[in-house]
């Protein structure tokens, strides 16, 4: 109506038409200098791409009462992409606004989605010159609806009840995208929300902090046959670790240990641990080096052999712990106890 009006109003860029051509220069052109810079930048644009899809997609399936495949969708996604890098193109992903109006219109096939990718590539080779005719405001008004439109309403009335950590990452999102860059901002957001998830999952993997005495594990009936007194029951502790363990858990660990009033023999329970990180290692160590330099007797029990290699790695088998003190059973647990106990 604008244009036909002979209205004085600011234009959208210049759409380009005609069939892209093959850009040959992908393959002889580039090195790893001139890609170096925009890694970080590809690693967050396929995230969120990843994400947006995936997203779009449980919207779909929750509107058509469907379910998606989504190692299908981030394939054709990267096929896609790919494809289109060849050629000049950006990269894409699924877009939710696009798919809602898409079902809400009685688009729920495949076909539906081919037909809207055949309109757009009709508009870039023979009706470019008709699109860029189309007013920047009126652009800027879509795009202001389809902003507010994805807004997460539920999020934000959920902010006051959220916890600390999640009000942090979503506020400093927010004024990174505003302030600086989406791309940035999304990629920020990334690594804080995988340290917060690091965290949680470190308090939640089932380990605490409590020293078992022998007394006790005889009454549980995981150990047996162990001939026991008063005196000797004292100074035998037992920890049994659960699930993965870090450095949080060994710092938590060496100060429950390091408060014991009377400890000789300290046994470190492994049968239900999948692994060690580095940083977990290196706090084991040097809690076992304060355990050694009070002169307390240190075995493992039920290690799987990653890890035990892990432990041979770095040193903490045999330099902390005898070989000849890592036991795959109770039985040989029980028969070592009994020879030391005796001899004490």
């Amino acid at each position: 109506g604008a244009y036909f009006g002979g209205l004085d109003y600011r234009l959208i860029q210049e759409i380009p038409m005609g069939m892209p051509k093959f850009n040959y220069e992908i393959f002889t052109g580039i090195n790893f200098k001139i890609l170096s810079p925009f890694i970080l930048s590809a690693f967050t644009l396929a995230m969120l791409g990843a994400i947006d899809s995936l997203l779009t997609s449980l919207v779909a399936d929750n509107m058509t009462k469907t379910q998606h495949k989504p190692n299908q969708e981030l394939i054709g996604q990267g096929i896609g992409n790919t494809i289109a890098a060849f050629f000049g193109g950006l990269p894409g992903a699924g877009a939710t606004i696009r798919t809602v109006v898409n079902i809400n219109s009685g688009g729920k096939t495949r076909l539906s989605g081919m037909m809207a990718g055949v309109f757009l590539f009709s508009i870039i080779l023979v009706l470019g010159t008709i699109a860029s005719k189309i007013p920047a405001g009126v652009l800027a008004g879509i795009l202001i609806t389809v902003g507010i439109g994805v807004m997460d309403y539920r999020g934000l009335k959920a902010l006051p009840k959220m916890e600390w950590s999640e009000k942090i990452i979503l506020i400093t999102v927010l004024i990174l995208t505003v302030f600086w860059q989406l791309v940035f901002a999304v990629a920020v957001g990334l690594v804080m929300a995988a340290l917060v998830f690091l965290k949680r999952f470190s308090d939640a993997s089932g380990n605490d902090v409590t020293i078992t005495s022998l007394a006790d594990a005889v009454q549980d009936n995981w150990i047996d046959g162990v001939e026991v007194d008063s005196d000797k029951v004292r100074k035998v502790y037992f920890k049994d670790f659960s699930g993965p363990i870090f450095f949080g858990i060994i710092e938590e660990f060496k100060n429950s240990v390091l408060q014991l009033p009377e400890i000789d023999y300290l046994i470190i329970r492994m049968e239900r641990v999948a692994f060690i990180d580095q940083s977990g290692l290196y706090a084991l160590e040097e809690t076992l080096l304060d355990l050694q330099k009070n002169n307390v007797e240190i075995a493992i029990s039920g290690p799987n052999q990653k890890v035990l290699d892990q432990l041979m790695n770095v040193h903490i088998i045999p330099n902390f712990v005898s070989k000849s003190h890592v036991f795959h059973d109770a039985a040989s647990l029980q028969s070592w106890l009994n020879d030391e106990i005796s001899r004490s």
